[in-house]
């Protein structure tokens, strides 16, 4: 209800929320003060009207996602100029009690290292600076007996040294940010491509034998839950070794790469093709009975036996022969998988370009 659901959205408003915590420390100060005898009454009251009020209006602005209309959702920066100009308005109403407002000037640029770059920290700093200098003139000018010039040029020589250097520090930070967070990016990418180097085949982009394998196990173990079964078909591609040794490894290389295209466009999306050694490649078909595991690789088989092929101008025709068969219940994956390839076996001895089922 508070934070919503979004998680960027939900760091924003953290972050807000955390400077409405500070804020209210800063309130808390002034009404002691108040209480001091130090402060005025009226002019704190108001100053905690507009201090509370402008950042619950960036709170809400927020958690409404009105916000990502804006170059900087965060809106940390208008955050921050908002409580510079604020700080500076204690300032010249705190009086003898106005060193309360530096600590919170400090603690404003420390939380500007979460979300803004260097150069951004920098030039709101020079701004602070500039802000709190055009008080102190102003105080210095209206009420010299409290706001004593010296004392005045004190504070503001302070202000010009430090908020600047934590400026730079809170940059230093930010950079430190990027750097970890580009890092983190670099390592995920990574990882992803060591994820798809172990799962897929490099020259067909299809799944490698060893991760169909343990395909062909989860569907076996889902296989036990449901009743459901699945089908095997293993398919080798005819003359592949004399089309390589007349056209050329690059070429056969293409021809592989073709296959799997052709045949990832005729499959359902359920099933899943791999390549299984070489020029083999398997097909497991989930969900399915014997029947129509063959209709389905003999429509496969149509495909690729259509498909026009041309190498030197002249015109190759590609078939393979597949064994099918389907998984019995308390029979192994290798017990299946080698019942499959008897069947291409059988498939070959045959004459090729066939389809057999066992």
């Amino acid at each position: 209800m508070l934070l919503g659901t979004e998680p960027k959205q939900r760091l924003r408003l953290v972050q807000c929320g955390t400077a409405m915590l500070l804020v209210l420390g800063s309130v808390l100060n002034m009404h002691y003060l108040v209480w001091a005898g130090i402060a005025p009454a009226v002019p704190t009251a108001w100053w905690t009207l507009v201090l509370v009020g402008g950042f619950t209006v960036f709170f809400i602005v927020i958690r409404s996602g009105r916000n990502l209309r804006f170059a900087e959702p965060s809106l940390t920066v208008p955050q921050m100029v908002f409580a510079i100009l604020c700080g500076a308005a204690a300032y010249a109403i705190a009086g003898r009690g106005r060193g309360g407002a530096f600590p919170i000037l400090m603690v404003i640029f420390m939380f500007s290292m979460y979300s803004l770059a260097p150069i951004t920290v920098l030039r709101t700093s020079f701004f602070a600076v500039a802000v709190f200098g055009i008080t102190m003139a102003t105080m210095a000018y209206l009420k010299p007996a409290v706001y004593e010039p010296a004392v005045e040029w004190g504070h503001f020589i302070m202000i010009a040294i430090m908020v600047p250097a934590i400026a730079v520090l809170a940059g230093q930070l930010s950079r430190l940010r990027d750097r970890l967070r580009r890092q983190k990016k670099d390592i995920a990418t990574a990882l992803a491509r060591i994820q798809e180097l172990a799962t897929r085949d490099e020259l067909t982009g299809l799944i490698n034998r060893r991760h169909m394998l343990e395909l062909m196990e989860q569907e076996r173990q889902r296989g036990v839950r449901s009743g459901q079964s699945f089908c095997i078909a293993v398919i080798d591609i005819d003359d592949f070794h004399e089309i390589n040794e007349r056209h050329g490894h690059a070429f056969a290389d293409q021809l592989l790469r073709r296959f799997a295209n052709e045949a990832l466009n005729v499959i359902r999306i359920s099933d899943l093709l791999c390549r299984w050694d070489g020029k083999e490649f398997l097909l497991m078909l989930s969900n399915t009975r014997a029947s129509l595991g063959r209709t389905s690789v003999e429509r496969l088989r149509d495909r690729i036996k259509n498909l026009p092929l041309e190498v030197q101008g002249a015109a190759l025709h590609m078939s393979f022969s597949a064994g099918v068969t389907e998984h019995r219940a308390g029979e192994t994956v290798a017990e299946t998988v080698q019942r499959a390839e008897q069947a291409l076996l059988n498939a070959k001895t045959g004459g090729h370009n066939r389809v057999v089922l066992t």
